[in-house]
């Protein structure tokens, strides 16, 4: 076996030594620019000068937590205050008036608004409407002084009931104003009618999808639902006999995939098909509920296709299945403990199988029945209508597909009843969810909603319990954010919020959105449990703890991944936590230990901040609420700097300011201000920065406050993001400081961390950033509890920093000035990698930035063996990731009921081909949806992986080694870069060592065997339910129980959708 040169090298003392004077040349060199530029002693000099004067404490954070807990009470109550206003309002409105069947009302119909016809005129219900941009919807043209309604398209704009209930609810624009004018922070206020329209406040304009249609139902939103029944368990039963083929068994699948809609987390169910025979859609799930949350319903969509009908329906078998399900699984304790119900949806029933309903239901009818007759044949719907009226249920007929949606939600009105007899207005909170229409500059808006029913006060109608529909709010997510004093959690902290379904509210970790650019929502994004972003936490302690409500503290070691999971940080974090009262949410604070515990006050008069305050370089964190500019309209267009300074002049009485912070920005201000003076200097030096290497220098301190120097043209920057808007990581943002604050807090006090920055469009192998950021933290005392007030840092030219190193690696201490060894020497391969291995320097430029694993596996894969560098195993539970599915998926189909209309359609005419002509015509129509069903495409679905990240032993400062290859020994040195997160290898080139592979940081989905899908399926975390139930109440009036073909749409609009349909294909 060969001895290669490096090999001799590294037993070499003389020759070890030289790799030590390169690190060294090189770490000392860079340093002395880092630290030049930056000002970093400057400012270290200047926050020591303060010392004696500031109050350094100990954060509380259970105090801290309940404080927190407390001012998000005090705003969602203003906001639930809001929609009670609502409330009392329309049912005033109601019980005053009466219905007219003949009542003529033109009203603004929010899709045809500002609509003319060939003549110009305005189009009927099309009248002007005045909307003007406004900032405080993202510049949308709305109208404040009005709202509008918006009718679902498969429903008749003037229908009477709809232009009764438009009549009464425009009494709702006056409170909608008022409640704006009380709290100018609110957004979007609404009436969702059980009708089906919805008014919606501020008036905007309302336009159609791609095929002029508008889906939306305000029925369908889990804000309705939740606000209009109590949670319930519900087992669908689909007959599958054969009597059901064709189109009666697609209307079935519709059926059920509509009834999926309107359940919510709160809710469980399961489907059994039957013919003679019981089959379970998910036969994992045999006798037994699941949460009706989206992961489970989609999974049971993805089953509805493989339903095919034939046989005799033996129903008495379903009938029993799932009355002993049922009542197994209340005694369980796991489910609503409140509703049940079972949906029936058949072609007919022989019997009305009242010894089954008697041994099981009466006399107290706790389950009830819901029957739907699918198809014209109305035979059999006595039987059925009979079932239901039986046990507080209804019955309605769907001849249609168009039928479907307005039929499925009877049920909800009955579920309704007990709670309208009651008169229990329960303010209801949903899971946070993207509002599409307020889009930022991130693409999106995270929204939760506070609602509450309406119900009818008119006396005849009280056992009949009527719901008129819900009202609502929405509630920006960052709202919550801006009670949070982001300079009060340090560094790395945080604040969150879960539901009562353990689901995420508000985290840093949230991603909702995939596909970088296109800002697409992921299909779970609203239903991401804790555990699965505090995945260390494997036994649920915190995330139970704050389910049920509790307030403590936990504390574990933490893996938090930055720069898209390529780096990670390890640090001990402390969990505070507590409920929110009023809501069904619960809030946490995520405080690092050591810096991360602590807080100091310093102190300087009003005169000196403001003065400090004005140079054009200071910047304040847009995202945090130092004043509150949301209160007042005049306010809206202030930056918070702009805000301070006019709350401390006294120019603004009515501005809401914090009053701590705000000091301590005066005296960051007073602070850093030496420090503009310094770089000024150096900018107008010549004989400085000669070659433009360094081009930005920069700070922060730990209350937001920003100052940036620029070496160059802004016109001649390498990266032109770079602390701006466009660069969220590098910012200070609502919920975390800039990344290179971040790093430089863990990094040894005193030392720089360098990086090259990863692009958002570069892979995880290659990063083509030509910038290098070094940045160090400023600490008040020397001393890892003494808070860490500040960071400062500049950013090169990469070409410039490699230059730098380059020069370094051919110095060498002989006196003749002749190196036997060097990084031009063909024999070695020279790099320089940074503390989680990703690579700086590299002889082949191409090699920049990538993982060193990847360019040298072998000696990547020694020094993990020794201990330089570990890895980390790490689990992302929101990936998404890449498969295989045939791009006519049926299950996806029935989420949409034009394309399940569609489907129906194409049935029906392939059976009259099949009628009227020869077999091969119906088989060439066959065999081209057979084509179609079978191309597959790729498609991106929610997924879990696994992936590694490497950090480097702080306490190993120089390695060398060998590895034995097949017939060779590879050699290499690796020295650490004093004061620095840099390490200088050296490897041997002459022994390729090609049978080791490289190591990668690539992803790797979890895939979960059958037996442990099933136990993922079955498994129930720990859940919170709500607090109110209403599933019965004695003076419910059942006889309202429902009739033969129930609502159905108009012929004109059912037809007109179908002919749209099919010559638009």
């Amino acid at each position: 076996m060969t001895q290669p040169r490096l090999c001799l090298f590294t037993r070499n003392f003389n020759c070890y030594f030289k790799v030590k004077l390169w690190a060294s040349a090189f770490g000392g060199e860079i340093k002395s620019i880092a630290a030049k530029y930056s000002g970093s002693q400057l400012l270290q000099k200047k926050y020591k000068e303060y010392e004696k004067d500031v109050a350094i404490e100990e954060i509380d954070g259970l105090q801290l937590v309940k404080k927190l807990a407390k001012n998000m009470e005090e705003m969602f109550h203003k906001k639930s205050e809001a929609v009670r206003r609502l409330v009392e309002a329309a049912e005033d409105a109601h019980l005053k008036h009466e219905f007219d069947a003949d009542l003529q009302y033109e009203y603004f119909n929010a899709v045809l608004i500002n609509e003319r016809d060939e003549e110009g005129n305005y189009l009927e219900l099309g009248k002007e409407f005045i909307l003007v941009p406004n900032d405080h919807f993202n510049n949308l043209p709305v109208n404040i002084s009005l709202s509008d309604v918006q009718v679902p398209t498969n429903m008749y704009n003037k229908d009477p009931a709809i232009v009764n209930g438009v009549y009464w609810s425009e009494s709702l624009n006056k409170v909608f104003v008022d409640n704006f004018d009380r709290d100018p922070s609110l957004i979007w206020q609404y009436f969702g009618s059980a009708k089906g329209f919805f008014r919606q406040y501020p008036g905007i304009k309302w336009e159609p999808d791609e095929n002029g249609v508008i889906a939306f139902d305000c029925r369908n939103r889990k804000w309705y639902i939740q606000a209009a029944t109590s949670p319930k368990d519900v087992v669908i039963l689909v007959d599958v006999s054969g009597s059901m083929k064709g189109l009666r068994l697609t209307i079935a699948k519709q059926t059920v995939s509509s009834i999926l809609d309107t359940l919510g987390d709160d809710d469980f169910f399961n489907i059994i098909a039957y013919n003679e025979e019981l089959h379970y859609v998910e036969p994992c799930l045999n006798g037994t509920l699941v949460q009706a949350d989206r992961a489970n319903k989609e999974h049971f969509r993805e089953h509805l296709d493989k339903l095919f009908a034939k046989g005799i329906g033996m129903l008495d078998i379903a009938l029993n299945e799932a009355f002993n399900m049922l009542n197994e699984f209340n005694h369980t304790g796991q489910g609503s403990i409140c509703s049940q119900a079972i949906m029936l949806i058949t072609d007919g029933a022989v019997d009305t199988y009242d010894t089954i309903f008697a041994k099981y239901n009466w006399p107290d009818r706790k389950v009830r029945i819901f029957t739907y007759l699918i198809g014209r044949e109305t035979a059999f719907a006595d039987n059925l209508k009979w079932m239901a009226c039986a046990n507080k249920g209804f019955f309605t007929q769907i001849s249609t597909l168009a039928d479907v949606q307005e039929n499925v939600m009877e049920y909800l009105h009955v579920l309704s009843r007990p709670k309208v007899i009651d008169q229990e207005h329960d303010v209801v909170w949903t899971e946070a969810y993207i509002d599409s229409t307020l889009a930022d500059d991130q693409g999106l808006v995270l929204m939760t909603t506070v609602a509450m029913p309406v119900f009818s006060k008119q006396n005849e109608t009280r056992s009949k319990g009527i719901l008129l529909g819900v009202v609502g709010t929405d509630v920006p997510v960052k709202e919550l954010l801006k009670t949070i004093p982001k300079y009060k959690l340090g560094i790395h902290g945080y604040a969150f919020a879960i539901t009562n379904n353990g689901y995420i509210l508000t985290h840093p970790e949230l991603r909702p959105l995939y596909e970088e650019g296109k800002k697409r929502r992921k299909p779970n994004y609203s239903s991401v449990d804790l555990s699965e972003v505090e995945w260390e936490d494997r036994d649920d302690v915190l995330r139970n703890a704050m389910v049920n409500r509790k307030t403590g503290k936990f504390s574990m070691e933490v893996k938090k991944t930055v720069e898209k999971g390529k780096r990670v940080l390890v640090m001990t974090n402390d969990y505070y936590y507590t409920d929110i009262k009023g809501t069904p949410f619960s809030l946490g604070v995520a405080l690092s230990r050591g810096h991360g515990k602590y807080f100091f006050r310093g102190n300087v008069t009003i005169e000196e901040g403001l003065h400090d305050l004005e140079h054009p370089d200071v910047s304040l964190a847009d995202e945090w609420s130092y004043c509150n500019t949301d209160l007042h309209p005049e306010h809206r267009q202030m930056t918070q700097l702009e805000a301070i300074k006019l709350y401390l002049t006294g120019k603004e009485p009515l501005l809401q300011c914090d009053k701590e912070l705000i000091q301590e920005v005066l005296f960051d201000a007073v602070v850093s201000a030496p420090i503009e003076a310094y770089w000024t200097s150096l900018a107008l030096n010549k004989s400085e920065n000669s070659d433009k290497g360094v081009e930005v220098a920069f700070l922060g301190t730990r209350t937001g406050l920003s100052r940036i120097n620029l070496f160059v043209g802004p016109e001649q920057l390498t990266n032109q993001d770079f602390l701006t808007a466009e660069d969220k990581e590098n910012i200070f943002n609502a919920d975390h400081f800039p990344l290179w604050f971040r790093r430089a807090a863990e990094q040894i006090p005193g030392s720089f961390v360098y990086s090259i920055p990863f692009s958002p469009e570069t892979e995880n192998k290659s990063n083509k950033s030509n910038v290098v950021t070094a940045s160090t933290a400023i600490q008040l005392l020397d001393d890892r509890k003494s808070p860490v007030v500040a960071a400062v840092g500049i950013q090169m030219k990469l070409e410039f920093f490699q230059r730098k190193f380059w020069t370094a690696s051919r110095q060498c201490a002989s006196l003749d000035g002749r190196c036997s060894i060097s990084c031009d020497d063909e024999a070695i391969n020279c790099y320089l990698i940074d503390n989680n291995g990703f690579i700086l320097v590299s002889e082949d430029n191409e090699q920049t930035g990538y993982f060193f694993g990847e360019a040298e596996g072998a000696v990547m894969s020694k020094l993990l063996t020794m201990g330089s560098f570990k890895r980390i195993t790490l689990y992302d539970y929101q990936a998404m990731c890449r498969t295989n599915r045939d791009s006519s998926d049926s299950a996806h189909s029935l989420l949409d009921p034009y394309n399940a209309f569609f489907a129906a359609v194409k049935w029906i005419m392939t059976e009259l081909v099949l009628f009227l002509v020869e077999f091969n015509l119906c088989s060439w129509w066959h065999s081209d949806l057979t084509a179609k069903a079978q191309r597959q495409k790729q498609t991106l679905e929610p997924c879990d992986t696994e992936y590694p990240a490497f950090v480097s032993e702080r306490t190993i400062k120089e390695t060398t080694g060998n590895i034995a290859c097949d017939d060779c020994f590879k050699s290499f040195v690796i020295q650490q870069i004093p004061s620095s997160n840099l390490f200088m290898v050296v490897v041997d080139n002459e022994c390729k060592c090609d049978s080791v592979s490289p190591i990668t940081m690539d992803p790797i989905e979890i895939r979960y065997n059958e037996s442990l899908k099933c136990e993922r399926l079955k498994s129930q975390k720990i859940r919170r339910r709500p607090e109110s139930c209403h599933g019965f109440h004695p003076e419910e009036n059942a006889r309202e129980c429902g009739g033969v073909l129930g609502l159905s749409a108009k012929p004109t609009l059912v037809l007109l959708p179908l002919l749209l349909t099919i010559f638009s294909r």
